[in-house]
């Protein structure tokens, strides 16, 4: 039985679906409405409307209106028939998620010999409805791109820098795959790698966003999945590539400044793609399939060369070194990985959808690159370096039924899974960690590069969380389209060291020791089982031109921890003082209000106002995160060192959004968007410092951190104009707070430095960012598409001397303004077969600075101006921005039996 407060929270979590008597889940699906009318503007009644070959269909009313819902993403032909009318088919009308596609109709007479009427339906430039910031990419223009995955089409988006949407710190984004979250809650981030050739659609709400969406503060990126089609269709994708690039010199002394440093080899197949999926009716009855698998293989560019093993016993006291390596050259990081996709639909009944889907990845690493710090260490000692392995699982099931042809329910289950591992080797007690010992280098030889050892370093992490999720739409009036949802998450969380190796004296001689499971100084994996829950209500009101979203979120988390009752004798160590008793961390409740309102102000403009409140739980590996408080039984006055301590009593981080933004149509193909928006940022983690009895203090995580977020878009979309198209986004932003990292109060203060709140730009305050691309496009012959980011510098903190107090005011300097230019060609080499050769280049001209490393005495990466105190520093390569990447591959699509292209 659970415990009643659990209970009490789930019926309340529920209650939003138990009102209706409908129950369909958010972001998967889309709306088609409009109006019939005669050619004198007169309204149709009992018009007969429906979605070809998608079996769903509606009919008008006395006002000549009608709406579709539950239409999946995609592109339709929309047929209108009337006995006595003459009827007439909408071609290319594009529907996407969470979205009313509008078609208004016009039938005439019937007379005879006259044939069916066909139009084809044009995207408006701008979409008036909309009442926040919403980007859509579809899959036909994800195909043209130079881009691979998922996290690099939101990098894309105005507003974006670097995974930090609008401001906010890394984690703030809900990442979701048809409608239900995929975040990873040990730290928030995505669960699951999506390659592009999964997406249907994509897409970035980086505005106030509605209340179905929960657990984010910046953002919400939901990708909706391919689904298999009622015949058999194919497509696959091969293509291989490495890095080309001028290197320059391999060694610091004298180097030209901007030198890659770094072997500038060609290896065509250092990286590799090979990716086939098939798709079609599976033999049963209304029931299909699609199949998708890829293999992927990236070798970094920062290679080593195995001089020395990690069980080599060098004389480091009379620097007489013993290399026994074979000199083999391999790169520093690599990832090899198994991705996929399979899912059934099944629609045997006329009212019901059900559909299983599971997607995985399984990945195998070395951290290398700008992902690795101190990777360049490694470089004559390679086998000393930790392997990650990674496995992502997402798979569930959903059912969706039609109760009328104006309301239906979807009901999901699904489990996200993660397992994560990081070591050198799998089992603690590997005799190879004695042969070998901590990593060592000799000063004298080559800048401190390690010759002996291996990485001692152990961790794992494992997330196991089953979602439960009930939702609901119906359009209950003409002008009001009603929403109610409910979602249980549970989640298993377990991480920690498995084993923590050390070094001691034993018997008089220093010697490994492990330590296994030995709290609190050395605690090994543990499991924790927190409880999440929420309920939504939305309401769209769609009335002549006005358009709004109305919503209210309630949100509840219970940690199912303890923490010390009184938290200044924490462990019970200070004699005469209170004692401490576990204390259950506190049930977190939020409410969240939400609405946006969109009007037109003519034929090609409108105006749209969003405000909203969003809340959003810390990662649960930072709250739970060194949390035993036992660990502080010897803190003595004065002395702090035990590190910044977790809290599971912790807040919901919550932010408060407001935006503002105008649309207008230049042209029929040229469309403006112009949008301001701030945010105010509170309870953020931070770091608090607590006194106790015996006058020492402890540092530990809790909501004090704050920041605030102003901003200006400007986009335009030009659509294709002959074989033209292209867009720009302009983005000015000051995101400024009093930390950017959650432990920086503390760190701060042990530099001894002042660790009082101030004011200060945030480390990825980067206030102008524009994004343009470019695409050619003749169907059936030749594809070339141009993306050109241009961005200003992020701040760093300037240093006028080395050592204490040598620093000016935090983040006051600069970075240089930086440009990256990624291209994509494709040519058709049989239009029959769908066959299509093409080639990628990732960083055009070099780049060598985009953001990076500089050296706070001089604002640059190139130089320094106490050579010898950074000549480790200078000759490491990955100060510098990732090289040009240049891939070439093939893609080709049909249809089994058909042999057509698509």
């Amino acid at each position: 039985m659970l415990p009643l407060r659990l209970r009490l929270a789930a019926a309340v979590c529920m209650l939003a679906v138990a009102v209706v008597p409908w129950l369909a889940v958010a972001g998967t699906t889309g709306k088609v409405s409009g109006r019939v009318v005669d050619p004198a503007g007169k309204p149709l009644l009992a018009v007969n409307v429906i979605l070809v070959g998608a079996r769903l269909g509606a009919v008008s009313d006395e006002s000549g209106e009608f709406s579709i819902l539950n239409v999946p993403p995609g592109t339709y032909d929309l047929k209108a028939s009337l006995i006595g009318r003459q009827s007439m088919t909408l071609t290319g009308l594009v529907v996407s998620a969470d979205r009313t596609s509008k078609a208004d109709l016009t039938l005439r007479e019937q007379a005879v010999g006259l044939e069916e009427i066909v139009v084809t339906a044009k995207r408006p430039v701008v979409e008036s409805d909309l009442t926040s910031t919403r980007f859509i990419v579809r899959a036909e223009e994800i195909a043209k791109l130079p881009v691979q995955d998922l996290q690099e089409l939101v990098n894309l988006q105005a507003g974006v820098v670097d995974g930090h949407v609008r401001g906010g710190r890394t984690g703030e984004v809900q990442y979701q795959v048809n409608g239900v979250s995929v975040n990873n809650l040990y730290d928030n981030s995505a669960g699951i790698k999506l390659d592009r050739s999964l997406l249907q659609e994509v897409q970035v709400i980086s505005g106030t966003f509605d209340a179905e969406y929960g657990q984010a503060l910046s953002g919400v990126v939901n990708a909706v999945l391919k689904s298999g089609s009622d015949r058999f269709e194919w497509n696959a994708e091969l293509y291989a590539g490495d890095y080309l690039f001028d290197g320059g010199r391999e060694t610091a002394p004298g180097h030209v400044p901007g030198d890659r440093l770094v072997s500038d080899s060609f290896r065509p197949i250092s990286t590799h793609n090979m990716q086939a999926s098939v798709s079609g009716p599976s033999g049963l009855s209304q029931t299909t399939f699609l199949v998708s698998g890829r293999w992927f293989v990236n070798r970094d560019y920062l290679r080593g060369s195995r001089y020395f093993l990690p069980t080599d016993q060098n004389d480091f006291q009379n620097q007489i070194l013993h290399p026994n390596g074979d000199g083999l050259t391999q790169s520093l990081g690599y990832s090899k990985e198994w991705s996929g996709l399979a899912k059934l639909t099944n629609k045997h009944w006329s009212s019901v959808t059900m559909s299983y889907e599971a997607l995985f990845n399984a990945i195998e690493g070395r951290r290398g690159g700008h992902e690795g710090g101190g990777t360049f260490r490694w470089r004559y000692n390679p086998d000393g370096m930790k392997t990650q392995h990674t496995l992502n699982l997402v798979h569930g099931f959903d059912w969706t039924q039609r109760l009328s042809k104006n309301s239906f329910y979807n009901l999901t289950w699904r489990q996200n899974r993660v397992d994560y591992t990081d070591w050198a080797y799998e089992d603690v007690f590997d005799p190879r960690y004695d042969a070998a010992g901590a990593p060592q280098s000799d000063p004298s030889f080559e800048n401190d590069a390690y010759i002996q050892g291996v990485d001692l370093g152990r961790f794992e992490q494992n997330t196991d969380a089953w979602i439960a999720k009930a939702s609901a739409t119906s359009q209950i009036h003409r002008y009001h389209l009603v929403k109610v949802g409910g979602e249980i998450q549970r989640p298993r969380v377990r991480f920690g060291a498995p084993g923590t190796l050390t070094f001691g004296t034993v018997d008089g001689r220093e010697q490994m020791i492990r330590h296994i499971d030995e709290p609190p100084d050395y605690p090994g994996v543990y499991t924790y089982n927190p409880v999440l829950a929420s309920a939504f209500a939305q309401d769209q009101v769609e009335w002549r031109d006005l358009t709004v979203r109305a919503g209210l979120r309630f949100e509840f988390f219970d940690a199912r921890s303890t923490i010390p009752s009184d938290l200044a004798n924490p462990a019970n160590s200070i004699q005469g003082a209170p004692q401490s008793v576990p204390k259950a961390t506190t049930n977190r409740m939020s409410f969240s209000p939400r609405v946006g309102i969109s009007y037109p102000v003519g034929a090609r403009a409108a105006v749209f106002f969003s405000y909203g409140h969003f809340y959003q739980l810390p990662g649960l590996g930072q709250i739970f995160g060194n949390a035993d408080y036992s660990i502080l039984e010897n803190l003595q006055a004065g002395d702090v060192r035990f590190g910044v301590l977790g809290n599971p009593d912790i807040k919901p981080e919550r932010t408060v959004q407001y935006e503002f933004g105008y649309k207008h149509a230049i042209t029929s193909d040229l469309g403006l968007d112009f949008t301001a928006f701030y945010k105010d940022i509170r309870d953020l983690l931070g770091v608090e410092f607590v006194d106790t009895y015996a006058a020492s203090e402890y540092a530990r995580l809790t909501n004090v951190d704050f920041g605030n977020v102003l901003g200006l878009t400007l986009a335009l979309d030009q659509r294709a104009v002959g074989p033209l198209s292209a867009t720009m986004d302009y983005t000015w932003q000051v995101a400024e707070g009093n930390a950017s990292d959650p432990r920086e109060t503390a760190t701060r203060a042990e530099n001894g430095e002042d660790p009082r709140p101030r004011l200060v730009p945030l480390n990825w305050d980067q206030r102008h960012t524009l994004n343009l691309t470019f695409t050619l496009s003749n169907p059936d012959r030749y594809t070339a598409a141009a993306i050109v980011r241009v961005v200003s510098g992020q701040p760093y903190t300037p240093e006028i001397t080395t050592g204490f107090g040598g620093g000016l005011e935090a983040n006051s300097g600069r970075k240089p303004n930086g440009m990256l230019i990624d291209v994509r060609g494709e040519h058709f080499l049989s239009t029959r077969r769908g066959v299509r050769m093409f080639a990628r280049v990732f960083n055009l001209f070099d780049t060598r600075i985009y953001n990076g490393f500089v050296f706070a005495d001089t604002g640059s990466p190139d130089y320094s101006r106490t050579p010898g105190a950074n000549r480790a520093a200078l000759a490491d390569p990955l100060r510098f921005y990732s090289p040009r990447r240049v891939e070439v591959g093939l893609t080709a699509s049909g249809f089994l039996g058909g042999g057509g292209a698509k």
